[in-house]
């Protein structure tokens, strides 16, 4: 079975919005960008080399497909070839090279995890996220927390009540005061 991997760049306060700046319209957009470090960036690079898809939420896909296609850097070449898989319910097409729709995420991703090939991995989408959670599909979570707090914004865990516990497998701090986790979920 195909392991389901959710990468997510993360504040002290527990937020996931905007990053990159572009994303939201976020007052503190950007604050990924503080914290610049090259070894977080070759830690990224291979963990994309890493898997052989990509689910996203249709909000990650619009941003993304806005962007990676005319990318050229080391990141780009991996992400435009590999198969994306898009969780939407609104979106009718998808123009971005080897993109498909898929409209339900329990049933459709749980499919997916079934299906041959190597591992899954999913950028930002929070609400989807929050869904694979909820339906127990995520295998592993790996948080790249950042040592600053914005006051707000979309979080990775809401106030849902449900337990979930996680196995830290690895963990990684840098000299920026970032640190990367690695979890798997326990089921």
């Amino acid at each position: 079975m195909r392991k389901l991997i959710v990468t997510e760049f993360i504040t002290l306060d527990g937020v996931i919005e905007a990053p990159g700046g572009k994303e939201t319209n976020h007052p503190h957009a950007g604050w990924q960008f503080e914290y610049p470090h090259p070894e977080m960036g070759e830690y990224k690079i291979a963990e994309l080399n890493s898997v052989d898809a990509l689910l996203l939420g249709g909000t990650t896909y619009r941003a993304f497909a806005a962007h990676w296609p005319g990318a050229k850097d080391a990141f780009a070449g991996r992400i435009n070839q590999l198969p994306k898989y898009v969780v939407s319910r609104k979106l009718q097409t998808v123009e971005w090279n080897n993109s498909h729709i898929l409209r339900d995420v329990a049933k459709d991703v749980a499919a997916l995890k079934n299906a041959a090939g190597g591992n899954i991995l999913v950028y930002g989408s929070a609400s989807i996220v929050k869904e694979l959670l909820s339906h127990d599909l995520i295998d592993e979570l790996r948080l790249q927390l950042y040592p600053v707090s914005i006051g707000g914004g979309l979080r990775l865990f809401d106030d849902s009540r449900q337990k979930k516990k996680f196995a830290l497998r690895r963990s990684r701090a840098f000299d920026n005061g970032a640190i990367f986790l690695e979890y798997e979920l326990l089921k």
